[in-house]
């Protein structure tokens, strides 16, 4: 059992949990590997668009975190490969900083996974899974559903064809985030179209596809990221599709992977 996209003490919008209870859980339900991957700290020179600005971790405390993984690496050799990692944002017009953070820690890095959360209004920045009253207000903004839908896709897009360096992430995180408050926001007719034509992007750029099982447990959500469909469809391609609990505290270990075909996954880097 291989989770690749778990969270940890130093996520600031997380919970307290330790790393050694996420790993002794781990351990306890069968895990053989599993990666670390924090939210990096974002661009310096970006507004973090949520109110309390904690989107991610804090630029001084990244040689902590590697610290503490490297240390635990050792600890736990004999009973689970442990990987360190980041959930790194692609923000667009921002991608030379990425790549210089990318570039000073990658070396350190096992595993690590590209994400979209911020998308570009008219206006101002919106985080589209922080919450429905900023989901609405990037609706209204972007002049409704079909557009924000094309914005998103659009940024995926130029996420998995970005040049970030040597140290790119190898993995797109949760590709169908923008449907967070789909019960909520219904998503546009044809949608399905858009998130078929990344799949065809991510085989081009030889990329993998974490397959997210956190979307479950949102109220407004209650599926995969992406949907069961689109990752047959990914799998089909021949595209590596890495379970991810997307875990901000212990108790989300294994999430929504009772709803996933493990036949489907990539068990092997």
């Amino acid at each position: 059992m291989r989770d690749g996209h778990i969270h940890t003490p130093y996520c600031p919008h997380g919970t307290a949990d330790s790393f050694k209870s996420y790993i002794e859980k781990a351990i306890s339900i069968g895990y053989d590997t599993m990666t670390f991957t924090e939210h990096a700290p974002l661009p310096t020179s970006f507004v973090d668009p949520v109110p309390e600005k904690d989107s991610g971790m804090a630029l001084a405390e990244v040689e902590s975190y590697l610290s503490d993984i490297n240390r635990l690496q050792k600890e736990y050799k004999d009973d689970i490969s442990i990987q360190a990692g980041f959930e790194v944002d692609y923000i667009e017009g921002y991608e030379r900083e990425t790549e210089t953070f990318l570039n000073r820690y990658g070396p350190e890095l096992d595993d690590s996974i590209l994400s979209v959360h911020f998308i570009k209004g008219n206006s101002q920045w919106y985080c589209i899974d922080y919450s429905p009253n900023m989901y609405e207000e990037a609706l209204h903004d972007l002049g409704g559903s079909n557009h924000l839908y094309q914005a998103y896709f659009n940024n995926l897009r130029k996420s998995a064809e970005a040049d970030l360096g040597a140290y790119k992430p190898s993995r797109i995180g949760h590709m169908t985030l923008i449907r967070k408050f789909k019960d909520l926001y219904p998503s546009p007719p044809g949608w399905e179209v858009r998130a078929e034509q990344f799949l065809k992007v991510l085989k081009e750029q030889g990329l993998e596809l974490d397959y997210n099982g956190a979307g479950l447990q949102k109220p407004h959500c209650k599926e995969t990221y992406p949907p069961k469909s689109i990752a047959d469809q990914a799998s089909s391609m021949g595209l590596p599709l890495v379970y991810g609990s997307d875990a901000h505290a212990v108790s989300g270990l294994k999430q929504g992977f009772s709803e996933i075909d493990p036949r489907i996954l990539s068990f092997n880097r």
